[in-house]
């Protein structure tokens, strides 16, 4: 139940304009996709060291910029490829489990960014499935998959108070290789 005091409060700071500092403040979402994995993608591989190159390059992306927070999978590849990052900032990611399918997935995610990092800069870092999920959910336009062999994609979301979010789609690190027959759009 919510505190009469605290309701009327709020009405009339929403009547008056006012917000509280973290809502007016743009929420910065970076999302990429895990760094190259070792071996086979079933169970829970590391990177390999191109992906070790790849983690330490996103790091360098993102070395003049002030993070809030750092959200991953349980998976040790989305956690490796957030470490040098986690590291040069000294912030611990937050850990959003990948159980119940990936919509549940990309809605927890948001979730996450939303309750927890409003009016900061956040780093996801997902996979190939979820990553332009998760921009969408953010209210970016529907996209397809990632191809298996695309690393190098980032995309920028910025969410403002009443503005339609403004979508970035950059490159970092290593060039991927050309993909596949069955990723060729």
């Amino acid at each position: 139940m919510i505190d009469r005091h605290a309701a009327l409060a709020l009405a009339l700071a929403v009547a008056c304009g006012v917000a509280p500092l973290a809502a007016q403040q743009p929420t910065t979402v970076i999302v990429v996709r895990h760094a190259e994995r070792a071996g086979d993608a079933a169970g829970d591989p590391v990177l390999t060291p191109m992906g070790d190159v790849r983690a330490q390059a996103l790091s360098n992306a993102l070395a003049f910029t002030r993070l809030s927070g750092i959200v991953t999978t349980q998976y040790r590849r989305t956690q490796l490829t957030a470490a040098p990052t986690a590291r040069s900032t000294g912030l611990t990611p937050v850990v959003v489990a990948t159980t119940g399918g990936t919509s549940l997935h990309v809605r927890a995610v948001v979730d996450t960014v939303r309750a927890r990092f409003a009016g900061g800069t956040v780093l996801v870092v997902g996979h190939s499935n979820t990553v332009t999920g998760i921009v969408e959910a953010l209210g970016g336009p529907h996209l397809p998959d990632l191809c298996d062999s695309e690393y190098a994609t980032m995309f920028v979301v910025v969410l403002r108070p009443g503005v339609e979010p403004s979508v970035v789609r950059a490159r970092y690190g290593p060039e991927d290789p050309p993909p596949g027959a069955a990723c060729l759009r």
